[in-house]
């Protein structure tokens, strides 16, 4: 990897050696990788006490018929109580949503919530509190000694694949099996 691959809009794969437990099998979705930083959130992480309809509530918006009762996902150990929204490239925010690619964008005002809530927000979303931050060149870093694996993010993989999958099949997009990364080698 050079300095100046840019990763914004890649998945990151933590390899089973990640020191990092909150990291351990997370699959890591890239909004934004530059000289100055990254930061990206997990994507593969559901909260088991929180759900969308709770947050709503929460922030005191009225859920509506259409609603989709959608997970809050753990996105990553940084700002934990601020929530972000990554969703397909058609949904626009009215106030700011920054466009990934072409594919996806990312909000994190409260008027996708509002969306959201009334039917009518981004067609594919994933909910997060926090985001997965590094400092400039600590994820080059981290990739170099092996920590993590990159591979192309697609819909399918993002918002399609059950969170319980996203690891395993993100290693499957590599030609990679999970069997083949345990930490634990074997003696013959």
């Amino acid at each position: 990897m050079t300095e100046n691959t840019d990763l914004t809009g890649k998945i990151l794969i933590a390899m089973p050696e990640m020191g990092d437990p909150r990291f351990v099998n997370a699959v890591v979705f890239l909004c934004a990788h530059s000289a100055e930083g990254t930061m990206g959130l997990i994507i593969n992480k559901p909260t088991q006490e929180l759900r969308m309809r709770d947050l709503l509530e929460q922030l005191e918006i009225a859920p509506g018929i259409e609603m989709r009762n959608l997970p809050v996902h753990f996105g990553g150990p940084v700002e934990h109580g601020r929530g972000f929204v990554l969703h397909d490239g058609d949904y626009h925010s009215a106030i700011s949503s920054l466009d990934v690619n072409d594919a996806f964008a990312m909000t994190a005002t409260l008027d996708i919530l509002e969306d959201l809530a009334e039917g009518r927000g981004p067609a594919h979303a994933i909910l997060a509190l926090g985001y997965a931050g590094w400092g400039p060149g600590q994820l080059e870093e981290e990739i170099a000694q092996n920590g993590w694996l990159t591979c192309e993010a697609d819909m399918d993989l993002v918002f399609d694949t059950p969170d319980a999958d996203k690891w395993e099949t993100a290693l499957g997009r590599l030609g990679v099996s999970a069997l083949m990364l345990s930490s634990d080698a074997g003696r013959a």
